[in-house]
């Protein structure tokens, strides 16, 4: 009987990860208890993901904030730091903030607007269009912001976050100059010392500024990028990909873990017979429609993953192929002459009309995002995912 189900996604509990623990035994364990107690068997190609936290965590990859400012002090002087183009999060970014102030006189803060680079909004469109404001050229100081949009305190979260920002910097007792501005030559008007914050557009910040004359410039993959007194690092990514773990600690994006998926494939096979795939993910990579806000805060997706999920989908559109090849047919008929096109369909589909809708992603964004919604980010309990028929198709 043909199988009545496609993809399942499922989240699997596990004991709290801590420094030290034996990931791959963990996860192995945990996803096999999951199996006998819910009555279901692994399959070839099935995938099993961990949450990049409790990979950084098991690595005890923490870092201090007074980590973040001796590297920022020893690499940008210590004295008016220019710090463009964070994101608007407690969570990820405001701690860096409190390091990155720690080790400067004075911080010149300069924020793009009307959101950050994820979409989180100081202003809406309408704002602007009102007050007669073209975000691609002016440049506000804090006191015209507040002269013409007073306070705007976060939709989700509500917070301000230019007075939440300016407080971090004036309590480590540095200095702060707030302006607005999207052109990253601009900061150049107020230093030549320069941190760019933005995560997906930082090597193309990084170009401009220093063909703009910069001094210094070093993007938060270049703070601790190596171990500072002994704390966490990142040699890739550096503070990108951060979390708050405390007031006073950050925890890491992970440091190399292609061994870790390898040898978590390879013990699943050993138990089981079976070869699935494996993968880190953090971040999903989705837009939320009403608060506006692009997810993805970490650099990647996964930072690491089996070679089995190389790749985007090589899928045909149903739809497509039941309105136009096969419209014609029904029942029975159109069922066998659908299943017998993905039977016989290229290897390669790109450029093929009956692909078009599918979605031109990598496999890993698809899946992390997957992943990252089934997971949730609060007190679910499930940082390891287990994902069962994302490579069927109708055929199976």
């Amino acid at each position: 009987m043909e199988r009545k189900v496609g993809t399942i996604s499922r989240g699997i509990r596990c004991p709290i990860i801590r420094e030290g623990d034996n990931l791959v035994d963990m996860t192995v364990t945990s996803v096999l208890e999951a199996a006998e107690s819910e009555g279901f068997s692994l399959r070839d190609r099935d995938v099993i993901a961990l949450t990049e936290s409790i990979v950084a965590r098991s690595q005890g990859n923490y870092a201090s904030v007074q980590n973040i400012a001796d590297d920022v002090k020893a690499k940008l002087g210590g004295g008016t730091i220019g710090v463009i183009f964070p994101i608007l999060s407690r969570n990820r970014f405001a701690i860096c903030l409190k390091g990155i102030a720690m080790g400067a006189k004075k911080v010149v803060l300069m924020l793009s607007y009307p959101s950050d680079e994820v979409g989180n909004a100081l202003l809406t469109y309408d704002q602007l269009d009102e007050a007669g404001i073209n975000p691609y050229s002016d440049v506000l100081t804090l006191e015209k912001y507040r002269e013409l949009f007073g306070e705007n305190k976060h939709e989700f979260t509500g917070v301000d976050y230019v007075e939440y920002y300016s407080n971090i910097i004036k309590e480590t007792g540095a200095e702060v100059e707030v302006i607005f501005a999207n052109q990253p030559k601009t900061i150049l008007d107020y230093t030549d010392c320069v941190i760019n914050c933005d995560i997906h557009t930082r090597a193309r910040t990084k170009r401009i500024l220093l063909a703009g004359g910069a001094k210094v410039v070093c993007g938060m993959d270049d703070i601790l990028n190596a171990s500072v007194n002994g704390g966490g690092y990142n040699a890739k990514y550096g503070l990108l990909g951060s979390n708050k773990s405390t007031e006073d600690t950050i925890k890491l994006f992970p440091r190399e873990c292609q061994d870790l998926v390898e040898d978590i494939q390879a013990e699943i096979l050993k138990k089981t017979g079976k070869h699935v795939e494996v993968m880190v993910y953090g971040d999903g990579a989705f837009k939320d429609p009403q608060g506006k806000i692009w997810e993805l805060a970490d650099p990647v997706v996964s930072p690491a993953f089996t070679s089995g999920l190389i790749g985007t989908p090589n899928e045909l559109k149903l739809k497509y192929l039941a309105d136009n090849d096969f419209k014609d047919l029904s029942g029975e008929a159109l069922k066998e002459a659908i299943s017998k096109s993905i039977k016989e369909k290229d290897a390669n589909l790109v450029g093929n009309m009956a692909s078009q809708g599918t979605t031109p992603r990598q496999l890993t964004d698809l899946l992390g995002s997957l992943c990252d919604l089934t997971s949730g980010s609060g007190d679910k309990g499930t940082p390891v995912i287990l994902i069962q028929g994302y490579f069927d198709n109708f055929t199976d």
